[in-house]
């Protein structure tokens, strides 16, 4: 038995509104139940969407205690140490995160089970040997290089090494479960199940006697990383079980890394691209300085969390549509995608310049001041998602290369920009050099799309009741 929201309308609504409060009601049951691809698209962005703003609720009172707690010198610290762990946690995969997300519906869709298993076992055992390698590699620089790094970071740098693996392992699976449509899975340990770990830990750390610094706090986040992993790890080979059956596996390594290299490229350089700012504010600026920079792109985070969500639902079709060359249905999706990104951020940024000051000042009287760098994120954030996820369109479609090659542009302008401004403007000189960088890789995205697929992957050219995007003939071998 289901709710139907039509049957709902028909016995509740007043006669004058039931017509048209029907058509919407049908397009909700069908969300809520449908079994075409637009509607599990449609419920896998709202899924995820759901899911990255409870996780955001869930992050914000995190981030709050923890400056709380802390002060303004050590999450600072803490900040600037994390943030550069769960980029490199990103980057020890070495792209082969979002290459699951292309191979896996692939090979699903042609029945290539052997290959299916392969990737399963095979992504995470190179990410964890990548990953373990370069934590290695990190704790060795930390102790050589202990005496030129300001003593406040050595311990919580040494900690962020060990977390380094199973930042990796969650990140492969989290693309794995998006290959299966398996969005809760994808998205509940790492967005939910992990920040609540970490101040669980970090408040039961508390009252056991630690010291409230980043050491506390970076030692609770291996534990919750960890453990959030590991979970994830059981779940996601009980739900394969379920769909792939016990078989001989294949493995096409170089085909994988070939592939994952590229993206890795456009990983890393996304990566970098939007939390460059971050870690040069940690270096040019005080701890609380950077406290505060922190706290305000944190209150942004839900404007990111409608992209995430979009993209979460869309790259596995992208991926299967481009393949199959079911031209129709790639242009559907992208014209979706279009609209499901663009009005629900303006909505968000709308409602961030309304409540941004109260919810800034959460953190503390001193994190107000970070208002005025709202109104700055918030253009640029506007105007990337005019083009919603774009450079998914391009990885999915095998362009993975030119993806790489704008966000190695746009992260060389952002760093120059950000050395230039920040030492002149402060924390608003970061926040402008962010948006420009923004806007910048916006503008590379969609002519790159423009050039390699002749699509018009804009919010402009599908106001119309059709749209205007045409995809191009889809080459015999995309590399």
């Amino acid at each position: 038995m289901r709710v139907s929201f039509v049957g709902m309308v028909e016995r509740l609504a007043p006669a004058a509104l039931r017509a048209r409060l029907s058509r919407f009601a049908a397009i909700a049951d069908n969300i809520v139940t449908g079994r075409d691809d637009r509607a599990v698209a449609q419920r896998m962005a709202l899924t995820a969407f759901t899911i990255r703003v409870l996780s955001a609720v869930i992050a914000y009172v995190s981030q709050v205690l923890l400056a709380r707690w802390m002060g303004d010198f050590e999450y600072g610290v803490y900040v600037v140490v994390w943030v550069g762990a769960v980029i490199i946690g990103g980057l020890a995969c070495l792209g082969i995160q979002t290459a699951v997300v292309r191979f896996v519906p692939e090979y699903a869709a042609r029945n290539e089970l052997a290959l299916l298993r392969g990737i399963l076992i095979g992504s995470r055992v190179h990410g964890l040997a990548t990953a373990t390698l370069i934590g290695a590699i990190g704790l060795v620089g930390v102790f050589l290089f202990r005496d030129q790094i300001a003593g406040y970071y050595v311990m919580p740098l040494y900690l962020a090494a060990i977390c380094i693996p199973m930042l990796a392992i969650g990140e492969i699976q989290d693309g794995l479960a998006r290959g299966f449509n398996w969005a809760d899975l994808a998205l509940w340990p790492t967005f939910i199940i992990r920040p609540v770990l970490i101040i669980a830990f970090t408040f039961a750390a508390l009252e056991m006697g630690a010291v409230p610094d980043a050491t506390t706090a970076m030692t609770t986040a291996i534990l919750a990383t960890y453990l959030t992993s590991l979970l994830q790890m059981g779940a996601l080979a009980y739900r394969t079980r379920k769909v792939v059956a016990p078989g001989v596996r294949h493995y096409r390594s170089f085909t994988w890394i070939a592939v994952a290299f590229p993206i890795f490229l456009v990983e890393g350089f996304f990566n970098l691209l939007t939390n460059v700012d971050i870690l040069i504010v940690g270096q040019l600026r005080a701890p609380e300085e950077v406290a505060v920079y922190f706290a305000t792109v944190k209150t942004l985070a839900l404007v990111h969390f409608v992209y995430f969500a979009v993209r979460a639902a869309t790259m596995q079709r992208f991926s299967q549509y481009y393949a199959s060359g079911d031209r129709v249905r790639f242009e559907a999706t992208v014209r979706d995608s279009l609209h499901w990104t663009f009005w629900p951020s303006v909505v968000a940024v709308l409602v961030l310049l309304a409540c941004g000051r109260f919810l800034l000042s959460m953190f503390g009287a001193s994190f107000v001041s970070g208002f005025p760098l709202i109104f700055i994120f918030a253009a640029g954030l506007l105007v990337r998602a005019a083009i919603g996820p774009a450079e998914s369109i391009l990885t999915m479609a095998g362009e993975q290369r030119i993806c790489a090659a704008v966000y190695a542009g746009t992260f060389l302008v952002n760093l120059i920009l950000n050395y230039t401004l920040i030492p002149h403007f402060g924390l608003e000189g970061a926040a402008i050099a962010t948006s420009l960088a923004l806007c910048l890789e916006t503008l590379a995205v969609y002519l790159a799309v423009r050039w390699r697929l002749k699509l018009r992957c804009s919010i402009l050219h599908v106001l119309g009741p059709r749209g205007t995007i045409r995809l191009a003939p889809r080459p015999e071998s995309p590399s």
